[in-house]
């Protein structure tokens, strides 16, 4: 994906120079992510495993003597948003992706403030590829990337502004700040991500990660379904305060607290529909484990039984997916057969799903699926094809 890069920084130069006249100093990236396994457990305090993708957003940077950030958007016609690092970080009017920097850079000054240390005024020229709108956090990416800006910038090492502090200042953002209540998952891959990697996380202790071999010769594939997200935020909202519920019921933090047999032996008095949630959550948490146990030993035929356990528990207890990716998941999962496996990934409610499969099979899977699959509009769908890549950092 070098020659992606390249171009990517190539129009980031474009634009700056045309919006500031100015050349950049260097370039940073962070990648957008995919989910493999652990959907809607990260709020229940429990275990994900994403991998980053080879699709990341690039920012230009050039210092500045003064106490200015200008930023310009190179895939939005050259838009430009300007702030005062020593004023009052307010939303943008009218610019919704100026929110997402601005938001981050308001956390960072919070951050580095407390330690003694301002952020220095740049130039900053973004662009990216991270299919938006997918599920596959092109908003993270820009968030991470931003936070990687000032770590280059002023020199910082982990101890001022680790890899972690990146994604937790990047969810902070999105969540006090454009008003986003996520997880940390996608933040936090974008950030520690390694290529040839998935990550295990603890979303409870965050340091308790755990980098997980892909096996040799084994691709990602993401296909979308062409499903609008429809209902999302206000479905999302509803999972959470039933989780919240069952927590409550079980006595627990969150529903990571609860194993299966308490789960079962407790569960009297619960509504059922609450029962069904936290049932997914419960097993989701226990699958996950089990995945990155598969993908460690390059069990490709066990991972794909998870895959379909996991998506079968969001159609039936979490009640998440959608019959056309319901469809589009036996679709992929037929043409994989027991090499892989196939499953929904982000929120529900339409989206995308992700396949782990071998590379050899890639080209018969794509074409199983172009040509069995259409959404409800009769539209076809769209497949990246991407591996395990790096978190962020400096784009050499």
């Amino acid at each position: 994906m070098s020659a992606t890069r390249d171009l990517l920084a190539r129009r980031c130069d474009d634009a700056m120079r045309q919006a500031f006249d100015q050349t950049p100093d260097f370039h940073v990236q962070a990648p957008g992510r995919v989910n493999l396994i652990g959907e809607h457990t990260d709020y229940n305090d429990g275990f994900v495993l994403p991998c980053a993708i080879d699709y990341r957003t690039v920012i230009a940077v050039r210092r500045r003597p003064d106490r200015r950030l200008r930023v310009v958007a190179a895939d939005l016609h050259g838009e430009t948003d300007e702030i005062d690092l020593d004023g009052d970080i307010a939303h943008h009017p009218t610019q919704q992706w100026s929110d997402y920097v601005r938001g981050t850079v308001r956390m960072l000054r919070e951050h580095l403030a407390a330690r003694g240390l301002r952020l220095q005024g740049a130039d900053l020229a973004i662009a990216g590829n991270v299919p938006q709108g997918a599920g596959l956090s092109s908003s993270a990416a820009l968030e991470v990337a931003v936070g990687q800006v000032w770590r280059q910038l002023g020199g910082l090492d982990d101890a001022l502004l680790s890899a972690v502090d990146l994604a937790v200042l990047a969810q902070r953002a999105e969540n006090r700040f454009v008003g986003v209540n996520c997880g940390i998952m996608d933040q936090m891959i974008s950030a520690c991500g390694q290529a040839g990697h998935a990550l295990l996380i603890d979303c409870r202790h965050l340091t308790q990660r755990r980098a997980v071999p892909m096996p040799a010769g084994v691709a990602v594939m993401i296909v979308h379904s062409r499903v609008r997200r429809g209902l999302v935020d206000s479905e999302y909202n509803t999972r959470r305060q039933q989780c919240e519920a069952a927590a409550a019921h079980y006595r627990v933090p969150a529903l990571r607290d609860v194993d299966e047999t308490r789960l079962m032996q407790d569960a009297a008095g619960l509504d059922p529909l609450v029962f069904r949630r936290a049932r997914h959550i419960v097993t989701e948490n226990a699958r996950t484990l089990a995945a990155a146990q598969a993908l460690q030993a390059g069990d490709l035929k066990r991972l794909g039984t998870l895959m379909a356990a996991s998506h079968d528990s969001m159609r039936d207890d979490f009640e998440i997916t959608h019959p056309a990716i319901d469809r589009l998941v036996e679709i992929a999962q037929a043409a994989i057969g027991p090499r892989g496996g196939a499953r929904m990934t982000g929120g529900g409610f339409g989206g995308c799903i992700v396949a782990v499969l071998p590379d050899a099979q890639v080209a018969a899977v794509r074409a199983a699926i172009e040509a069995g699959y259409r959404s409800p509009e009769g539209e076809p769908p769209t497949i990246w094809i991407s591996h395990a890549a790096d978190g962020s950092g400096v784009l050499q």
